[in-house]
């Protein structure tokens, strides 16, 4: 436990969490892999698995916001618990149907609308949750390098396990499984035994705190200059992964083991990213780094979209997993290091919206265009915009600074 990289495990709460969360994230991958191979197979349309992506992501950017506000009022414990159940009677549901054999597409996407919400409610509690299970900001950083870390290994390993048993079982198995790893959670979260950070009365109106978060967020330029970033990445990159049945089935004539495959080697790149932030001590440097990932992302995209070859796109897509992960954990890192406490749940909230909750009209976007030019066009546009938003970053870098400077100042951080 002494070696930096580990330095948030020592807080038995937060390791509790983890070995829970690693379960039901392998869960979700295995789960999203055999939805969008599942729609593709009934529908045999781009444009549906944008749309089923739009329905899946579209209440992050409607409730997100509200969430974050109730995030900074409730008991995090016991929201992100009751969160975590509602998402298993969410996966059972669909293996229910899937295994009955009467799933129709409609039933696929509006599961994908559940969770979407149950999602945009879990994710700004689940970013303000941390600072409790590591009683403190001084291993935070750490403690969200891990939880990516462990998200990106089960991005990593669920979709080669998906690719797997859609070609030996079915989809509806890769369902059940998903439901079943969520006993783990479960028994994770009954084991913890964390102390709630203190609140002071709030007594200002739902509508007024909302406003007081969104002007928070307007008027501090590194903040809104990085969720701005992070936005256009969701919009113009992330698209990939939704279009990745189309890729294989029509550009690399693979099937789901290849899918599998693919969505795996991003993960990887993922993990990486993961693995190298966890070993910095803190958010120094992070926007020299946000610049070069999100480039980095960009070019990797174009040459993905114009590969000749399956061996050449497996080694170009760890480059996009590394960069986008990298861009979104270290944008939450700054963020959680330079937000007031009493507005964390609805800056993180805005974070949720910034990455998850602008996914959708990328998705859907990308989709359309995709059965117009086809999917190799698509991504190549995508890459395209990733590139020229990191140069635009790069021309606002000492701008940033300037702004972030006083207060890592003031928490000890020396700037490079």
């Amino acid at each position: 436990m002494s070696l930096p990289s580990l330095r948030a495990l020592r807080h038995r709460n937060f390791r509790l969490f983890l070995a829970g969360q690693i379960f039901a994230l392998i869960g979700y991958w295995i789960q999203m892999v055999a939805q969008s191979w599942l729609l593709y197979r009934l529908t045999g349309s781009a444009t549906m698995l944008g749309v089923m992506a739009f329905a899946g992501s579209l209440p992050i950017l409607l409730l997100s916001p509200l969430a974050g506000l109730w995030s900074d009022r409730w008991n995090l414990h016991r929201a992100m618990f009751a969160t975590q159940i509602l998402e298993l009677l969410q996966a059972a549901t669909l293996a229910a149907l899937a295994l009955a054999g009467i799933i129709a597409p409609w039933h696929i996407v509006t599961l994908a609308m559940v969770m979407g919400v149950l999602v945009a409610f879990e994710l700004p509690i689940r970013h303000a949750y941390l600072l409790e299970l590591v009683d403190g900001k001084e291993d935070l950083p750490n403690a969200i390098a891990l939880t990516s870390l462990m998200a990106n290994s089960g991005r990593m390993v669920g979709p080669a396990i998906a690719g797997i048993l859609i070609g030996v079982l079915s989809e509806a198995h890769c369902f059940l499984i998903n439901a079943l790893t969520y006993i783990a959670v479960v028994i994770s979260f009954m084991m913890i035994r964390n102390r709630p950070q203190p609140r002071e009365p709030v007594k200002t109106s739902v509508l007024a705190g909302l406003r007081e978060g969104f002007g928070y967020v307007w008027h501090t330029l590194p903040i809104r200059a990085l969720l701005l970033t992070l936005a256009v990445v969701a919009f113009v990159a992330t698209p990939y992964s939704a279009l990745m049945p189309v890729m294989v089935r029509e550009v690399f004539s693979g099937d789901a083991d290849l899918m599998g495959f693919l969505m795996s080697a991003s993960g990887g790149g993922a993990i990486c990213g993961t693995l190298y932030l966890a070993s910095r001590k803190n958010a120094r440097g992070l926007i020299r780094l946000i610049i070069i990932a999100v480039f980095s992302a960009g070019t990797a995209l174009v040459l993905f979209a114009n590969a000749p070859s399956v061996w050449l796109a497996l080694l170009l897509l760890p480059v996009v997993g590394f960069g986008i992960l990298v861009t979104s954990v270290s944008v939450n890192t700054i963020l959680q290091t330079i937000v007031d406490d009493d507005k964390r749940g609805r800056v993180m909230s805005l974070y949720t919206v910034a990455f998850l909750g602008i996914m959708p009209f990328g998705a859907l976007a990308a989709g359309a265009l995709a059965d117009i030019v086809g999917p190799r066009a698509t991504i190549t546009v995508g890459g395209l915009c990733c590139v020229a938003a990191a140069l635009v970053l790069a021309r606002k870098r000492q701008d940033i600074l300037a702004g972030i400077r006083p207060i890592y100042e003031k928490l000890g951080i020396v700037r490079r």
